[in-house]
């Protein structure tokens, strides 16, 4: 009698995440993913590259522009709006994301961003995180503020395509401000979830360019 064995199975290691480490504990969530036709060398390198700046398609244009209306309705009212967004958004290597700061990155796996705001608002008001440490973001405790922590983080997927993950995390301890969150978050979270798909595909894109240059 012949008898078939079950290939052992080799345990995965668990890797701490950046994210888990600075924003454990959140209210809301939404995860986008995709598979670059590239390793994660290459898939690294076009991360590191990412310009949010060059991360267009009409749905993200139009919330784009919707999301900065109420600056657009207070210049008309003679109030002062705030300032443009820059061109160039370069997720590393340049000037600091308006509002945000780095959490840290993991060579070939995660890049971690921060930021503390009120983001319930229809103009947002971003907390001075200019100065702030990583551990100082993951022990601010203000009520009056709610945190985002958000990452990119990269898989190997089969022997030569990577799994690309794009996550975003919010944490409003106040209830009256998250109830205003939560009526916010129902409206923009489609649109969310379509500028990270369109920046998951723009990093996946520019793997494959990099990859067969």
């Amino acid at each position: 009698m012949t008898t078939q064995s079950t290939p052992a199975t080799a345990p995965v290691a668990a890797t701490e995440m950046l994210i888990d480490r600075y924003l454990p504990r959140f209210d809301r969530t939404i995860v986008e993913h995709t598979v670059a036709e590239a390793d994660v060398a290459a898939t690294w390198q076009a991360l590191c590259a990412l310009d949010l700046g060059r991360v267009h398609s009409p749905v993200t244009d139009a919330a784009m522009s919707a999301r900065g209306l109420p600056d657009r309705l207070a210049r008309v009212r003679g109030r002062p709006a705030a300032a443009p967004p820059p061109v160039r958004l370069p997720l590393r290597g340049g000037p600091p994301l308006p509002g945000w700061l780095s959490l840290g990155e993991v060579a070939g796996h995660e890049i971690a961003l921060g930021a503390i705001g009120r983001f319930w608002r229809p103009v947002i008001e971003w907390y001075d995180v200019s100065a702030m440490t990583p551990e100082e973001f993951g022990a601010f405790a203000d009520p009056d503020w709610g945190r985002i922590a958000a990452n990119f983080s990269l898989r190997p997927y089969g022997t030569s395509r990577t799994l690309i993950s794009y996550e975003a995390r919010t944490l409003v301890p106040e209830p009256d401000a998250a109830r205003r969150f939560t009526r916010y978050w129902t409206l923009v979270r489609p649109f969310v979830g379509h500028i990270m798909r369109a920046a998951l595909a723009t990093v996946a894109a520019d793997a494959v360019r990099g990859s067969s240059a």
